[in-house]
């Protein structure tokens, strides 16, 4: 079982002893199961909830006038919510590097995509290389703050993983894909066909307390695409970036744009496995239903 931080531990101590007068498969037991997922997975977007909440706080109350340019204060509130989440040890320095690859990957993405016109930033502020402000690198590190979290929070263990190194091929040419498919083909279909047969029979195995769920990776995939795809509208909603086709006023972002956002999630879950390696479920998490794992000491 791996651990995690100490607020995550009293959900988890909390959930177990309210589950031991709890028969299994009863409706108690399912509600308690119930409220442990949903705040274990609000706990695992709280970089990026807490960094989307600034950007639309910006929107409706700061100023437009003010001396410090909205896409500065954007930068320096986030990196604010970074070093909170590491001062309160809401997250590890283990887990700090994949953000941190996540953060350089999405900006040097940043940088070639406002350059070609896929969309763009206000021209406001010092804290920006070129025409990216520096905050739009940590709304890439929110998704690997989320991957990451998600991973040890639920335990996640996999059922026919592929190869790594398989993986780390197909995600490298999907990155490769985002900036060539400008000059160069499109190959976006034959990666979608690649990710298909990879992942096509990965079995994801999540750890509630007592209960596992077991879920097709792709559609878990598919699922996380969706909510950035709604995350996305709220933030060119409150103007952080914009579409070329929102520039004259704001409009809901193209649902083509949930395939752009599936692929990323293959890039994502490659650099998450450089800290969580697959591994196979355990004998007992083939169960639907069982008793929570015995605590160990925590090591030293």
């Amino acid at each position: 079982m791996r651990w995690g931080t100490p607020l995550e531990q009293r959900i988890d101590e909390t959930a177990d002893r309210m589950l031991r007068d709890a028969a299994a498969g009863g409706v108690r037991a399912g509600a308690i199961e119930l409220v442990v997922f949903v705040l274990k997975q609000a706990w695992a977007c709280a970089f990026g909830a807490a960094l989307l909440l600034v950007i639309v706080a910006a929107r409706l109350f700061y100023p437009d006038g003010a001396a410090l340019a909205r896409n500065d204060l954007l930068t320096l509130a986030a990196v604010l919510i970074q070093m909170l989440m590491l001062m309160l040890r809401l997250e590890t320095l283990r887990e700090l590097r994949v953000i941190v690859l996540f953060h350089i990957t999405g900006t040097i993405m940043e940088l070639f995509k406002t350059d070609v016109g896929s969309w763009s930033y206000a021209a406001e502020g010092m804290l920006r290389i070129g025409g990216v402000p520096l905050f739009s690198g940590f709304m890439y590190a929110a998704v690997g703050s989320y991957m990451v979290r998600v991973h040890r929070l639920f335990d996640l263990r996999f059922d026919r993983y592929p190869r790594r190194w398989m993986t780390a091929v197909v995600a490298a040419a999907i990155y490769i894909n985002f900036f060539t498919h400008h000059f160069w083909w499109d190959a976006r279909w034959v990666l979608l066909g690649a990710v298909v047969l990879l992942w096509g029979r990965t079995v994801m195995h999540a750890r509630i307390r007592r209960m596992v769920i077991r879920l097709p990776l792709l559609a878990v995939f598919a699922g996380v695409a969706f909510f950035i795809w709604l995350a996305e509208n709220i933030g060119t909603w409150a103007g952080a970036w914009a579409y070329p086709g929102q520039v004259d006023g704001w409009e809901l972002v193209s649902i083509s744009k949930l395939g752009s956002w599936f692929l990323l999630m293959i890039i994502s879950v490659v650099l998450v496995t450089w800290v969580y390696p697959p591994q196979k479920p355990e004998p007992t998490s083939r169960e639907t239903i069982e008793a929570p794992p015995a605590r160990q000491e925590r090591p030293r």
